[in-house]
């Protein structure tokens, strides 16, 4: 039987459609439904609404569908069975409405009218597929195979590394049976005093008053299992000991029982001040971001405030250092450098979201970040403060405390400050941190982690900058010099794959390939849409340097760093290096922290040919932004330049491992370099870099021959591969004849010379893919590649000369 659907092709097996899956209509034997006659009504009359029939009334509840063979019934003005809405019979016509329209004999006529009761491709027959094919209910049937899994990747490291999921910890098991803080861990919260220590055999107090400034401090939990906290929280146990205190897991009775935290916010007798200290806090519950741990109350209990939040089970990365710690024997066993810069790179959202709303966070630290399978979030909201507020207290972690809160307060740059602190340590085991190096970092030169990774020290460097004006301006900027981090250290670990093309925000991708980089070749800035000159710059016609610069001088409304920017660009093109200069001056003067003026400096510098100013210039770029490939791969053509080919060389691959975009302008510099100190082997294995889909690959073949022909070699093997780097080629026939006369001619001086006899090949060697490397075999390809040139030569002196040539090199023959 035919399934009575509309416009499904489908039949009837085991009572559904084998297509579209719906169940069979009782006695209904086949797909044809009969038209219903329906009066002619006027178009005034008609509404095409769902819900409503073509007269404008709803259809009853309880009515039969109208639906061609469905046989539910309406409620609430759908069908019960197939799910559409109710229509009036006297507006249907298979699956058509009608409208009113006149004759030529003024009659009136009703033309069928489309409706949209079903999607087009619903009114398609589809193949078979899934369930349908291998037969049975979808209840009972089982996949034969797992799906790929390409759609679904880890969101810690934003596709390009991956990190291990953390599994869910067990709320009851992560309660402390015995909860005490060991007698190391007892320091006053005011002061820092240490506190609770054993003395003269005796044990330490755990509750009392600090001896240094009088504060009371208790270790003792105030909560203990059982507790019903503010009518609604009940206490299961404690989970660990923070800076105010202990804190609880606890069942919420009044939501299903879930599970909650709860953190102590002030310990105090006086109820005002407890409740200013609520009422000052309430703002945390308004925070609602994925990444963020979610607040959901604050409650009082005998006398003391707790935060209410979201239990979160997970593993925090303090958690993840010690178990590292405790597999490698007790020796630090940092995360891999990818890693940590993946879970900064999550986290880094939150941040920028608090800071969208005024807020800051404080006091980060590898403690307040705890990854639940493939997600990350951030905890202990209780140092959140707004950024104006001067006078809540300030919680921070010795360490990685920025050194201007104490006395100008938290501020974005401080936040900023404790996510390099952060990363340092998750990168490297940092001794003295809380000591030597409280406020700076380790020497690069003799630290590992700085020495192998340029960009990461640069990176941390300018997070944890000592004036907070030379640091990251946001998360966001952060986040984007960080993202370009992780790919070069990704890049560095999968040596030999290239990553793909990612486009910067900040320099346009590299659009020449040649040999050689001049100033104007090496990648150009994009343009900032946000400066309030963008548009006026936009319409600017002309296209002739001088004239726009006459424009960008005189007439601009305002002079922008996007005016002087494209004044300094018009500088260049006309050779005016000094000019430029004087721009890229005036713009340092107006905003000293405008790195983009370094990079017109630097570009100035390199038409001049001074190195030394362009090497100075492009590294302050790179430091401003560590992440991106255009100023390492200008300072890598100012080393080459200026005398520091080993630098150059380092930074050449680095551009030539990250990008695809940079991979054939590097690859020409790791040659060059290479070459000049006489590493032949290493100069071709540079640009056999090259891709073919490279507009460069044909340069570079050439380069490729030029290396293995100047080494002057006597071996068949090395014009072997100079003659097949010119075939794989595209390159114009005279260009590529010359190669080839030059190529075979020196192979003839090998064969046919004085120790021809130790330089013999063995039979079927070739030279390139055709001529074989007999002296015979070498005089005809010669013959023939001077013949190919006199041919294609338009000077017939030259002509005669070639054919001369071909003349005098042929072999002799008796004929």
């Amino acid at each position: 039987m035919t399934c009575t659907q509309p416009g499904c092709t489908g039949t009837i097996s085991d009572g559904y459609c084998d297509v579209c899956g719906m169940a069979a209509t009782p006695g209904a034997s086949s797909s044809v439904v009969e038209p219903v006659e329906t009066p002619a009504v006027g178009l005034d009359k008609l509404d095409q609404r769902d819900g409503l029939d073509r007269r404008g009334e709803p259809t009853a509840d309880g009515a039969a569908c109208t639906q061609p063979g469905c046989t539910g019934t309406i409620a609430d003005g759908y069908c019960d069975t197939c799910g559409m809405a109710g229509v009036s019979t006297s507006s249907t016509n298979e699956g058509r409405s009608t409208t009113e329209g006149r004759s030529t004999d003024g009659r009136s006529v009703v033309e069928p009218v489309e409706t949209s009761t079903a999607t087009a491709s619903a009114r398609v027959g589809s193949a078979r597929f899934g369930s349908a094919r291998v037969g049975g209910d979808s209840i009972s049937t089982q996949r034969q195979r797992s799906g790929s899994q390409r759609l679904r990747t880890a969101r810690i490291g934003a596709g390009l590394t991956s990190v291990p999921p953390a599994p869910t910890v067990d709320p009851s098991q992560a309660i402390r049976p015995d909860p005490q803080v060991p007698e190391d861990k007892r320091t006053c919260s005011r002061c820092g005093t240490a506190i609770g220590r054993s003395r003269d055999g005796r044990p330490g107090r755990t509750e009392g008053f600090c001896p240094q400034c009088g504060q009371e401090f208790s270790f003792t939990p105030k909560l203990q299992p059982g507790d019903l906290v503010g009518g609604q929280y009940e206490v299961v146990g404690a989970l660990a000991h923070g800076g105010l205190g202990w804190i609880y897991l606890a069942r919420d009775r009044n939501v299903s029982n879930r599970w909650v935290v709860l953190k102590g916010l002030l310990n105090s007798g006086d109820p005002d001040a407890l409740a200013a200290a609520i009422a000052e806090q309430q703002f945390l519950a308004q925070v609602e971001h994925p990444l963020i741990v979610e607040i959901y109350n604050f409650v009082t209990h005998e006398g003391a405030g707790y935060i209410v939040m979201e239990y979160v089970g997970g593993t925090s990365l303090k958690q993840m250092l010690k178990e590292r710690m405790r597999a490698n024997g007790g020796a630090y066993d940092p995360l891999p450098v990818d890693q940590a810069l993946a879970f900064i790179l999550e986290i880094l959202p939150a941040f920028q979201y608090l800071h969208d709303l005024g807020l800051v966070y404080c006091d980060f630290k590898p403690d307040n970040m705890i990854q639940v399978g493939d997600a990350l979030k951030l905890i202990d909201l209780g140092g959140v403060r707004r950024i104006d507020d001067q006078d809540s207290a300030i919680y921070g972690t010795v360490g990685y405390q920025a050194p201007e809160v104490a006395a100008v307060g938290p501020s974005v740059a401080s936040d900023l400050y404790t996510i390099g602190r952060t990363l340092v340590v998750l990168c490297m085991e940092f001794r003295g941190y809380q000591g030597t190096y409280l406020h700076s970092l380790p020497p690069a030169d003799s630290t590992p982690l700085f020495r192998d990774h340029d960009s990461l020290y640069w990176l941390i460097a300018k997070c944890c900058a000592p004036d907070p004006a030379d640091r990251f301006a946001s998360a966001d900027e952060l986040r984007t010099q960080l993202l370009g981090v992780l790919r070069e250290t990704v890049a560095r670990r999968t040596t030999g794959t290239t990553l793909t093309s990612a486009a910067s925000v900040l320099f346009e991708t590299p659009t020449t390939s040649r040999g050689v980089l001049e100033w104007s070749q090496l990648p150009g800035l994009r343009a900032d849409t946000t400066d309030p000159q963008h548009g006026w710059l936009a319409g600017i016609g002309a296209t002739e340097p001088g004239e726009r610069l006459t424009i960008l001088t005189d007439e601009a409304p305002d002079q922008s760093a996007e005016v002087r920017l494209a004044r300094a660009r018009a500088a260049l093109e006309l050779g005016d290096a000094a000019q430029a200069r004087e721009v890229a001056a005036e713009m340092l003067g107006a905003d000293p922290w405008e790195w983009r003026a370094l990079w017109v400096d630097g570009l100035a510098a390199m038409l001049q040919r001074d190195w030394d100013t362009a090497k100075a210039s492009f590294n302050a770029v790179y430091q401003q932004v560590p992440g991106e490939l255009a100023p390492k791969l200008a300072l890598a053509v100012a080393c080459e330049k200026g005398g520091l080919p080993g630098v150059a060389e380092g930074l050449y691959l680095t551009c030539a491992a990250t990008d695809a975009a940079y991979v054939a302008p590097a690859a020409f510099g790791v040659a060059r370099v290479r070459a000049d100190r006489g590493d032949a082997p290493g100069a071709v294995a540079a640009l056999d870099l090259v891709p073919k889909s490279s507009r460069g690959y044909p340069e570079s073949r050439q380069l490729r021959a030029e290396v293995l022909l100047g080494q002057g070699s006597t071996d068949l093997g090395v014009l072997d591969q100079a003659m097949r780097s010119i075939e794989s080629a595209s390159m114009d026939p005279a260009t590529q004849g010359r190669y080839q006369v030059r190529i075979l001619e020196q192979a003839l001086a090998i064969v046919a010379g004085p120790d021809a006899a130790r330089h013999r090949a063995a039979p079927g060697t070739t030279i390139g893919s055709q001529v074989e490397a007999t002296e015979p075999g070498l005089r005809d390809g010669i013959e023939r590649a001077y013949r190919l040139l006199a041919r294609d030569t338009s000077d017939l002196t030259e002509r005669i000369e070639l054919v001369n040539r071909a003349n005098a090199v042929r072999a002799w023959t008796l004929t």
